[in-house]
């Protein structure tokens, strides 16, 4: 018990860094008028996180300081549990639902 208490605090306290992310970018996209402006500046943080200049400042104590998961080339399931950041891509898919009114 004494190694599965930290652990399960860890899991708990990352998923609510997600479900927050989440909860952020819907009130961005009310504030400013149009989800479909937000999941465009997330496409384009994305692309350039993922082909330009890496985050060298970036540290895992740091991560979730970041508007997208400066460790982006790790995808395996047990990753993303651990994760302090949702997929941009499902952060995308939730603003373009939100902007279709769904």
């Amino acid at each position: 018990m004494v190694f599965l208490a930290p652990l399960a605090a860890s899991l708990i306290q990352m998923a609510i860094s997600r479900s927050r992310e989440y909860e952020a970018d819907h009130d961005g996209a009310v504030i400013c008028g149009n989800a479909n402006y937000l999941a465009d500046a997330l496409e384009k943080i994305e692309y350039y996180a993922l082909n330009g200049r890496q985050m060298s400042d970036a540290t895992p104590a740091t991560a979730h300081m970041f508007i997208i998961n400066p460790f982006s080339g790790i995808g395996s399931t047990m990753s993303k549990l651990f994760s302090t950041h949702p997929q941009t891509s499902e952060r995308i898919a939730r603003l373009r639902a939100q902007a279709a009114g769904r």
